[in-house]
């Protein structure tokens, strides 16, 4: 292809003929870069499922026995058809026997092992010191997929709430109500719904990571409720009083008392019904399933439900994913590719360290304390050397329904996470599973996750140029290390505890930088809406750091070639997807559409516009003083 195609329009010059043929799946929303090797990873697993169970495959790791008994109650369609609503029945009358407030207070311990409630508590580090584990306090989430959905005028929103009312209405039935029943639960548990929405935080607010760290003292926060003993309930899951919890959603507690009390309770007792009913309706019959699952297929614009098998392949990998991420990273990873990446890795920290030294605007006091949270980045590539003893504890009664054994397994979940409050943070658990495609860097502990999954074409291959792997894993590892310095990272030091280590006129500069990235994408229409600049801030920082340091790496080759660089930089973000998936992502998603992370980014390098001869007029021509450069 000649430049021009190029100069135009980057990512459909590289993927737009793939574009035009690709076929997306009927059970997922999107093809193309990280789906397509999502759908390898799902084909080989469950063809190595398959097999273990026809007796073909033996795994060497005894926890996948049960991992196998899993998987073979979730796919026994005949047993959850005949059991139908029966196993979750019990608990939903539970909740039906509650007659008022001070009912749930009552039992508030018990009750917030096994059912919903208006608020979420967590064990997990201390932002401010990583070395500790300390409670946090969340609110619930909300029906619809984030705030602005509520507004009178989105018309996405009401479409998705009728959506979302059709299908509660028909699995309120399916449990024996009547439909004038059922019309009186939904209708009290969307008023409750709606009676969140003033207080909770938008994707746009949790974007800003930091703001989630509101340590109270442990009395103001008892404090919140004149109803519910929030503070005798903590005492009772951690087995301590804690001298405080932090709460990451001050607005939603601070007002706590206007959401939950003897007045709404008819609303909380409703909502409470139909959050139990739809979290078990994927663990019931298949047509509890299909019913189920109307409103999130609405969502992604998904055509169909994955088939029975393969949604009994999901249950099982995802409840016990570390175990399988063992299995996937040691079979068809291994640890020699391990090794090679991780050597790619510290490459790219090197790349980094000499960027850092070259820095024009950043004082020699912060580029030192940068530099010293370079060199204390932790590296995990591939799988983790030991899987999390949790496994141990989860055992799976195949002769209980399906139900039961999923409430089961989250009990020891549940359970875990609150014992963690006696333990020192774990600073070598992983956050993703080596059979996810993704990667990751964590603020709090300072280091950057490359499961193994991702480490493939086109990100990266043994059989691809340098140039090309630079293009694909080099920028996504670059990606990984720019997230400890954009607008959340850069206030964690180098043992992930938030603190300022900047001085004040470089951070000033920095706000600016990051202000010039907001600008720079927002308002770009797509799919029907517009970019919000800073609900993608961070990712877009972190593309910026990544694009350029692989750029820099790659042109220190004896043989870069930039061409191959940035057509596979466009490659790795090749994406077709539904109208409404777009839509979603659009509205909630930290990143920016793809399309836009391939073709804005390279913008603000000098070396594309030499590399195609884009010239003013052309598609990728940005003028220089709107070039955006940060790291």
């Amino acid at each position: 292809m000649d430049n021009n195609a190029y100069r135009q329009d980057l990512y459909q010059a590289v993927n737009g003929a793939w574009e035009k043929t690709a076929v997306i799946p009927s059970d997922k929303p999107t093809t193309g870069g990280f789906a397509d090797l999502a759908d390898g990873v799902e084909k080989q697993l469950m063809q190595d499922f398959a097999d273990a169970q026809a007796g073909k495959k033996k795994f060497e790791n005894p926890l996948m026995s049960e991992v196998m008994k899993l998987y073979r109650v979730a796919q026994d369609f005949d047993k959850r058809d005949q059991l139908g609503a029966k196993p979750v029945l019990p608990d939903l009358a539970k909740i039906e026997q509650l007659t008022q407030l001070s009912d749930l207070q009552a039992q508030l311990t018990a009750w917030y092992r096994e059912f919903p409630t208006p608020f979420g508590i967590q064990v997990d580090a201390d932002m401010k010191d990583t070395a500790v584990n300390v409670v946090y306090a969340f609110a619930p989430s909300l029906f619809l997929p984030d705030k602005p959905y509520y507004d009178a005028d989105n018309e996405n929103g009401k479409q998705l709430l009728t959506i979302f009312k059709d299908m509660s209405l028909k699995l309120l039935t399916m449990v024996g109500k009547t439909e004038a029943e059922a019309k009186t639960i939904l209708d009290h548990a969307l008023a409750f719904d709606r009676s969140l929405v003033p207080y909770v935080k938008s994707a746009e607010e949790w974007a800003d990571y930091t703001s989630m760290y509101n340590p109270e003292t442990f009395t103001t926060f008892s404090h919140y409720s004149s109803n519910l003993a929030l503070g005798q309930l903590v005492q009772d899951l951690v087995a301590d009083t804690p001298e405080r919890v932090i709460v990451a959603e001050l607005r939603f507690f601070e007002n706590f008392d206007k959401i939950v009390n003897p007045a709404a309770f008819a609303d909380l007792k409703a909502w409470l019904y139909l959050n139990k009913l739809l979290s078990s309706a994927n663990v019931l019959s298949e047509d509890f399933r299909q019913v189920g699952g109307t409103y999130n297929r609405a969502l992604s614009g998904s055509k169909e439900a994955m088939s029975q098998i393969k949604s009994a392949y999901y249950l099982a990998s995802n409840r016990f994913s570390q175990v399988v991420g063992d299995y996937y990273g040691k079979t068809y990873f291994g640890d020699a590719a391990r090794q090679d990446v991780k050597q790619m890795v510290e490459k790219m920290i090197d790349v980094y360290k000499k960027r850092l030294h070259a820095n024009n605007w950043l004082s020699q006091a912060t580029k030192e304390k940068a530099i010293l949270k370079l060199n204390k980045i932790v590296i995990k590539v591939g799988y983790p050397d030991q899987i999390k003893p949790i496994y141990e504890k989860m055992h799976v009664d195949d002769t209980k329904s399906l139900y039961e054994i999923v409430k089961a397994l989250n009990a020891v979940v549940l359970q875990d996470n609150l014992d963690k409050y006696h333990r020192p943070v774990d600073r070598t658990e992983w956050g993703m599973p080596a059979q996810m495609v993704n990667a990751m860097y964590d603020p709090s502990r300072n280091d950057i996750t490359f499961p193994a999954a991702i480490l493939q074409a086109p990100f990266y291959s043994l059989a691809q140029s340098d140039s090309q792997n630079y293009g694909g894993i080099g920028a996504v590892i670059a990606h990984e290390i720019s997230h400890a310095f954009d607008n959340n990272g850069a206030k964690f030091d180098e043992f992930g505890n938030m603190n300022n280590w900047w001085t004040d006129e470089d951070y000033q500069i920095f706000k600016q930088l990051t202000q010039a990235m907001i600008d720079e994408f927002d308002g770009i229409e797509f799919a029907g809406g517009k970019v919000n600049g800073k609900l993608v801030v961070s990712e877009n920082v972190a593309d910026a750091g990544g694009l350029s340091c692989a750029l820099e790496a790659t042109k220190a080759e004896a043989e870069a070639d930039l061409r191959a660089f940035f057509i596979n930089w466009a490659r790795i973000w090749r994406m077709k997807a539904t109208e409404q998936y777009k839509q979603l992502r659009l509205a909630t998603d930290v990143h920016a559409p793809n399309v836009l992370r391939a073709n804005v980014q390279p913008k603000n390098l000098d070396d594309f516009y030499a590399t195609f001869d884009v010239q003013p007029g052309d598609g990728m021509y940005l003028d220089p003083d709107k070039r955006v450069k940060i790291w």
